[in-house]
């Protein structure tokens, strides 16, 4: 943002917008012919993010796979233009599931993907380790995927401190179910017009927002947070849950009813990973 705001006249002014508006996914008229309606005129095209999930049988494969993502799969992401790409695997547990995040700028980014790796022969050639595997003994059981759009109030990916600084960090992925589109859709209001904005104060470092477009479980909205540590982590949630703009916020009826079900999980990054 190129003009500097208040941030308490801010806050003020979106609960009382928020309480205001229809429900027409944003509190303004101005419009992008990507985005759609902006909320701001100086705004950043909303982003699209590939979430991803490799479920994998071994811890051999596993380690298999951490190095293609180091070695082919980020690298070649970079060279197609692909930056501030996530690589993740589960913070505590024995689950050997390992996370990948992948911002695109466009869709048609995305849809061209697996046709360009298929060409760049540098990444064929650092993949091979990974593409190999039999039919009874394969890499991975399956990938899983989602596809989410970013909200108007975080458009672009954001790279916490600690990943700016070199430091270690961890993330949490949270993930809001709602019984009904018009429920998430207020929902995503909530977060674009102030509740976002709370989270930042209290040091909550959010990365992204999505609207889930694809995946299981719709409709949902998923994102994500950082935070040095655990520990920092709660003392972040502990000073949000006493913010008196997200009380106020949260006994608002227009945001009643949003959410049906809540569930996170903990990452750290890999290495590699550019988060």
């Amino acid at each position: 943002m190129k003009k500097k705001i208040d941030r308490r006249s801010f806050l003020t002014g979106s609960v009382a917008a928020a309480a205001a508006v229809t429900m027409t996914g944003s509190s303004a008229s101005a419009k992008c012919g990507t985005c759609g309606p902006v909320g701001k005129k100086d705004h950043k095209h909303q982003e699209y993010y590939e979430l991803r999930a490799y479920r994998i049988p071994s811890a051999e494969k596993q380690a298999i796979i951490k190095d293609y993502f180091a070695k082919a799969l980020v690298p070649a992401l970079n060279r197609l233009g692909i930056d501030r790409v996530g690589v993740f695997e589960l913070c505590e547990g024995d689950d050997l599931t390992l996370w990948t995040l992948i911002p695109y700028k466009t869709l048609d980014l995305m849809t061209a993907l697996n046709g360009k790796l298929a060409a760049d022969t540098a990444y064929q050639a650092a993949a091979k380790d990974f593409l190999v595997g039999s039919k009874k003994d394969p890499m991975y059981n399956r990938i899983e995927s989602w596809l989410m759009k970013a909200f108007e109030c975080i458009p672009v990916l954001e790279l916490p401190a600690e990943t700016k600084a070199g430091k270690d960090r961890i993330f949490e992925v949270r993930v809001y179910e709602s019984h009904n589109e018009d429920a998430a859709r207020r929902k995503v209001h909530m977060f674009n017009n102030g509740e976002t904005q709370v989270m930042r104060d209290t040091k909550l470092a959010p990365v992204f927002f999505g609207e889930m477009l694809i995946g299981g479980n719709v409709p949902n909205l998923t994102y994500m947070l950082s935070a040095p540590d655990r520990k920092a982590h709660g003392e972040h949630w502990k000073a949000f849950g006493g913010h008196p703009v997200w009380k106020k916020m949260r006994g608002m009826k227009l945001y009643a009813g949003t959410v049906s079900k809540i569930y996170n999980y903990f990452l750290k990054p890999l290495k590699c990973s550019q988060i």
